[in-house]
């Protein structure tokens, strides 16, 4: 079976930092993109960030910019999103989604891999 699966949410004092982990299984991410989405609370579903496995071009919403980064391992199996200075309404599910080709620009629709969520807290 293919899945992508996240780890690493939790509770975060603002400020905090937290690493999110999205692991490929059945498959690896050559040949991906590879983004993290997250929903707030009453608030639609929004792009956070976003790999591009085979070239690293990576893509930020202006809202985490500066403050989140997107990674892959070596071995394109696992996408991390480390994520800095973290605040109040950085508050969400946090999801991993994956398709294959070499875009971020694309619609959520378009992802073929999805986990269920992982909820992030930020508060003191």
């Amino acid at each position: 079976q293919l899945t992508v699966e996240e780890s690493g949410g939790g509770l975060v004092q603002p400020g905090g930092s937290r690493r999110l982990s999205c692991a490929a299984t059945g498959f690896s991410f050559d040949l991906y993109a590879i983004a993290w989405f997250r929903q707030a609370p009453g608030k639609e579903r929004v792009g956070v960030a976003c790999i591009i496995s085979h070239d690293n071009r990576t893509w930020y919403a202006d809202s985490v910019k500066d403050r989140f980064t997107i990674s892959i391992d070596g071995a394109k199996s696992t996408v991390y999103l480390q994520m800095t200075n973290l605040k109040p309404e950085d508050t969400a599910i946090y999801y991993c989604a994956a398709d294959w080709g070499s875009s971020c620009n694309r619609p959520q629709f378009e992802y073929d891999y999805w986990d269920q969520g992982t909820q992030v807290t930020v508060s003191s």
